[in-house]
């Protein structure tokens, strides 16, 4: 089978497109062809080192296919079965074991390509919203990469829970796909300073919550933008780690909440997965989360797909098609 394998930490030129034997299944184990697998910044932060996997290895925890083969011990799914997961490392390949335990059958009307795009991304806006910082109506939110994988989501559920949304963006094509998934403000922060602008929006009380994804050049004006004992919420950091934070700052600030969660505790075990990934592939399937993606691109451009996605040349999601 074909895959991208990571033999060294670097940029995208390290992803090496190789083939490799077909795997076989093992205990608890289910041998699926992949039919798309995800881009996220995991899959970066991977690649390049920051979250080291020991080398040689194959990228990219999100995909969906179909069950060619099942393991010893596996009673819930067989051959034929379509599938989808997000946290399974060696996605990007032509076929995939993935443990039964992190796998969900999408409902009928997902199609793979949309489950591909939605799994890893719709869980995370899914907990940031419902669980991380419960939103409800009255609540002003800031999210950040509105027009992103994860932003275009989150603006959507944010809305459906009744909040007020603001959204910072660098264009203005990117304004209007957060104004289209329901932001009710979309900042271009490359024309307006989003901590002036989010005084102005609230009257200069602040947000209730800051959903930030981008890290090093938003953390100090994202604590800028609470109000009293708002919370802010590091889920990511596409422009570089967050340096170290001296809790005075948040009590000086306003008796701040900070949290850096991630996806794997939010869905720990089966029951959460499944109620996460269900919620968010039943309002995928009933047409009340939209999934934008972006591009496609053949397994064997990984690399390009890798330099649009950091470069911030993508909006929504970006797939692999091996």
């Amino acid at each position: 089978m074909r895959a991208i394998r990571v033999e060294g930490f670097g940029g995208p030129e390290v992803l090496r497109l190789v083939e490799l034997p077909d795997p076989v299944p093992g205990p608890g184990q289910l041998r699926v062809r992949v039919e798309a697998a995800g881009l996220n910044f995991i899959d970066v932060y991977h690649r390049t080192g920051l979250y080291p996997n020991p080398l040689p290895f194959v990228p990219g925890l999100e995909g969906a296919g179909v069950v060619e083969g099942v393991g010893p011990d596996v009673t819930d799914f067989r051959e034929g079965d379509r599938v989808a997961w997000a946290t399974a490392l060696g996605s990007y390949a032509g076929r995939h074991l993935v443990p039964a335990a992190q796998a969900i059958k999408p409902p009928r009307g997902v199609d793979s390509s949309t489950a591909a795009a939605v799994m890893l991304q719709g869980m995370t806006a899914q907990y940031l919203t419902a669980t991380t910082y419960p939103l409800k109506p009255g609540d002003t939110c800031l999210v950040h990469a509105a027009a992103g994988g994860v932003g275009l989501l989150l603006v959507q559920m944010a809305k459906r829970r009744g909040a007020r949304v603001l959204g910072t963006v660098s264009t203005e094509e990117k304004a209007a796909l957060a104004k289209d998934a329901g932001a009710d403000e979309a900042i271009l922060y490359s024309r307006e300073d989003f901590k002036a602008a989010v005084k102005r929006l609230t009257d200069g009380r602040g947000v209730a919550v800051v959903y930030d994804s981008v890290g090093v050049t938003t953390w100090e004006r994202s604590l800028d933008c609470l109000a009293p004992r708002g919370m802010l919420v590091f889920y990511g950091q596409s422009s570089g780690p967050v340096p170290p934070i001296d809790p005075l700052v948040l009590s000086k600030k306003g008796s701040l909440f900070l949290t850096r969660p991630t996806l794997f505790h939010y869905t720990a075990d089966r029951a959460s997965l499944e109620a996460r990934a269900g919620e968010v592939l039943g309002d995928v399937a009933a047409g009340r989360l939209r999934v934008r993606i972006d591009r496609r691109y053949p397994l064997a451009e990984a690399p390009e797909a890798h330099r649009a996605f950091e470069g911030r040349r993508t909006t929504g999601k970006v797939l692999l098609v091996p």
